[in-house]
C-alpha cells in the first residue's frame, strides 16, 4: 500500500471498507491476437494440462505431447504465445500460466474468489484453496483484481494491512522495486514489499517485529504470484 490516504467505498450487502493504493497504472488489453494452428494446439494443451494436473507442463512435456522436433522448437512456440499475451511465463520451473482473463470462467463478472490457506506446492487458484466467491466487482481496482487473499498475521501492519483483511490481488508474475506483492517462497505464500539491493532480493515486512526475508536463488524456489491493488476490510 502507498503512503497516500486511501480512498474508501462500500460494496456488497454488508458494510465493507475498500482501500486502493495510490500511483497505480492501468493496463489496456488489445484485441485477441491471431494464433497459428500450432500455437492454438499449444495453448489448448496448456489449458487441458492445468485443468487435469493443477500445475503447468514443462517444455519437455509440451514437446513430447505435441510432437515438436526439439525442446527448442517448443520453447520458440511458447515464447511466441508469451509475446502475444495469451500466456505468461515466470523464471521458475513449470513457470507457465494463463492470464487472468482466461481463468475467470469459474466466477461471474462481479465476483472474486477468496483464497484462504494455500496448500503447499499448489497453484494459488487451485480449487482446494478457494474458500468462497465474494460479490466484489474486480473493476473497482486498478489494475483489475483477479482474486482476494485472506491476510494472516501483522507483518504488514504499518502500511495498514491487518490480520483478517482481504487483500485484492492483480495476478502477475512481475513487479517493480517497492511494490507490495504476494510471493511464493518454496511452499509458503507471503505478502511483503519487494526490495532489490544490488544483486540481492528481499521481501520486506512493514512491522519491526518481523525480519526481512532474503531470497537466495540457490536455496529458494521463488515466484511472484500477484501484486497488491487494494484491501477490503469488513466491519
Amino acid at each position: 500500500m502507498g503512503r497516500n490516504v486511501p480512498n474508501r467505498a462500500q460494496t456488497c450487502n454488508t458494510e465493507m471498507h475498500l482501500r486502493t493504493p495510490g500511483h497505480v497504472r492501468t493496463f489496456v488489453h488489445m484485441a485477441t491476437p491471431t494464433l497459428t494452428d500450432r500455437q492454438q494446439k499449444t495453448l489448448a494443451f496448456l489449458q487441458q494440462y492445468l485443468q487435469a494436473q493443477g500445475l503447468p507442463p514443462t517444455l519437455r512435456e509440451i514437446a513430447e505431447a505435441l510432437g515438436f522436433p526439439s525442446h527448442s522448437s517448443a520453447q520458440a512456440c511458447v515464447e511466441s504465445l508469451v509475446r502475444k499475451g495469451v500466456i505468461e511465463r515466470s523464471p521458475q520451473h513449470r513457470g507457465l500460466r494463463l492470464p487472468a482473463s482466461l481463468t475467470q470462467a469459474s466466477h461471474t463478472q462481479n465476483e472474486l474468489p477468496l483464497i484462504g490457506r494455500v496448500a503447499a506446492g499448489s497453484p494459488i487458484l487451485a480449487e482446494e484453496n478457494i474458500e468462497s466467491q465474494l460479490e466484489v466487482d474486480p473493476a473497482l481496482f486498478r489494475p483489475r483484481a483477479d482474486y482476494l487473499l485472506r491476510v494472516v498475521g501483522l507483518s504488514m501492519r504499518d502500511v495498514g494491512i491487518l490480520d483478517g483483511d482481504l487483500l485484492a490481488v492483480h495476478r502477475t508474475p512481475v513487479a517493480t522495486d517497492g511494490q507490495i506483492v504476494v510471493a511464493r517462497v518454496d511452499d509458503e505464500v507471503t505478502v511483503k514489499r519487494l526490495k532489490h539491493e544490488r544483486d540481492k532480493l528481499f521481501l520486506m515486512p512493514a512491522n519491526p517485529d518481523f525480519d526481512p526475508i532474503e531470497i537466495d536463488p540457490r536455496r529458494h524456489a521463488f515466484a511472484i504470484e500477484g501484486r497488491y491493488v487494494g484491501i477490503i476490510r469488513r466491519t
